[in-house]
């Protein structure tokens, strides 16, 4: 959840920082510079996810992606239903 909050917002100041350099480089406001700011920010917004998930995955450790069978047995009992 970090990783989205986080790309999020650097994808909103990049964008902010790639109009306004192009501006001071006097370059004019069209589709192909609005495709360059979103593909740009786009990566740089990219990258800082792959940060965030690679920094917690260096911090925590690999996560477990998915659930054991023994886990969904001992919910369904807790839920009391009938098993397969």
């Amino acid at each position: 959840m970090l990783n989205l909050a986080i790309s999020t917002i650097v994808f909103f100041v990049a964008a902010w920082f790639l109009n306004g350099y192009l501006d001071q480089q006097e370059i004019p406001k069209g589709l192909t510079r609005g495709v360059v700011v979103l593909v740009l920010a786009s990566l740089m917004s990219w990258v800082a996810g792959w940060a965030v998930d690679w920094t917690q995955t260096r911090v925590e450790g690999p996560q477990a992606s998915v659930q054991t069978p023994s886990g969904l047995t001992q919910l369904m009992k807790d839920a009391n239903q009938q098993q397969p």
